[in-house]
């Protein structure tokens, strides 16, 4: 349960008063766009084949128009830290995607992501629930409340998110700011366990957490900013 204090207020917190009355997180003020450069968005993407599906789906000025419903990202803390964040979630994605290459998930229609016991988000028979877009988001119990809050049918259209980049990069960012945020602070190493820890942390996949993390420590020495520690998961 959530109360107020310290004892509280931490990681899962989300709902409840929690520290009411205190000082707002300070925000940064360096504007996503100004980390998010062209040159750093296009020196990701530019290592992709031009056959590529993703080449011509994902671009910088999607991601902006995306974030416009996502404004909270990449401003929390100091500008250090919004430079950790945004170099954290886009190593997230530069491993989901390879470099932006892929829309959806590699022979994603032969998996079944379908947990028949939610029942708030039942699935659609007839719909896959794979991974798509830049944060490769799957399953049913995802792809409902995220088509509720950027309003498209998550059960019955998931596939909205491969056909509309903003709309890819809003389904990432949700996903980001509702299962991801809460743990940024924690260390990179706890966004992988938050993305996809039941498949690679605790000595399950040493080479993929490695290699999110070689993103991240590139991206973060492109920004100009320490890594921070507990790197791994």
């Amino acid at each position: 349960m959530c109360g107020t204090g310290d004892d509280y207020c931490g990681t899962g917190c989300r709902e409840g008063p929690c520290n009411a009355g205190a000082s707002p997180p300070t925000t940064s003020d360096v504007p996503v766009a100004d980390i998010v450069t062209d040159e750093f968005f296009n020196g990701i993407i530019s290592q992709a084949d031009a056959s590529c599906a993703g080449k011509n789906f994902y671009t910088r000025s999607a991601f902006l128009e995306a974030l416009k419903s996502y404004n909270q990202f990449g401003i929390i803390g100091s500008s250090d830290d919004s430079k950790r964040e945004v170099a954290a979630a886009f190593a997230h994605f530069t491993h989901e995607t390879g470099h932006f290459c892929h829309i959806e998930e590699i022979d994603g229609a032969s998996k079944d992501y379908c947990d028949e016991n939610n029942t708030q988000y039942p699935c659609n028979p007839n719909k896959g629930y794979y991974g798509r877009g830049p944060i490769q988001l799957s399953w049913n119990f995802n792809y409902g409340p995220c088509g509720e809050s950027n309003n498209f049918d998550g059960l019955n259209a998931p596939e909205t998110v491969a056909n509309d980049p903003v709309l890819s990069f809003k389904a990432a960012l949700w996903y980001w700011m509702q299962h991801v945020r809460p743990v940024i602070r924690e260390g990179f190493g706890e966004t992988i366990r938050a993305i996809n820890g039941a498949l690679e942390c605790d000595g399950k996949n040493q080479n993929t957490v490695q290699a999110r993390v070689n993103y991240y420590t590139e991206y973060c020495r492109q920004l100009g900013v320490d890594t921070g520690s507990n790197l791994t998961c």
